[in-house]
């Protein structure tokens, strides 16, 4: 059974690669450009995983990942940061945010879809 995604991602490129590298890895992936309507989708298709940008508009990824922690039926859905905020602290801040795991950008696309995998097993 194929696995549904949430990317909530607002560059057009980032999420055209990273749809593409799932999609071509037989998963199935629905995405938003801004939080609020990442929350709202991730109510309605309850993914096995969802993909959070941190800087997106309207509401950062902070936010929504505070947010979707707050859901009960989301509790146990792996949120992972994708960002390309990789100063010091910033892991850490997105782990207390909520997220279970972070990944810098660039992603690399020859690793991406072994990196996600581990939160899809576990």
């Amino acid at each position: 059974m194929k696995k549904n995604i949430l990317l909530i991602e607002d560059n057009e490129q980032n999420s055209y690669l990273t749809t593409f590298l799932l999609e071509t890895n037989g998963m199935n992936v629905v995405t938003a450009a801004d939080g609020p309507t990442g929350i709202d989708l991730t109510k309605k298709i309850l993914p096995d995983l969802i993909l959070l940008d941190i800087q997106l508009p309207m509401m950062d990824g902070y936010a929504v990942a505070t947010a979707l922690r707050k859901i009960e039926s989301l509790k146990q859905v792996p949120i992972i940061a994708v960002t390309s905020y990789a100063m010091v602290g910033d892991r850490e801040k997105c782990l207390a945010a909520g997220c279970n795991g972070y990944i810098e950008k660039p992603i690399n696309p020859e690793t991406f879809v072994a990196e996600i995998s581990l939160y899809l097993t576990a």
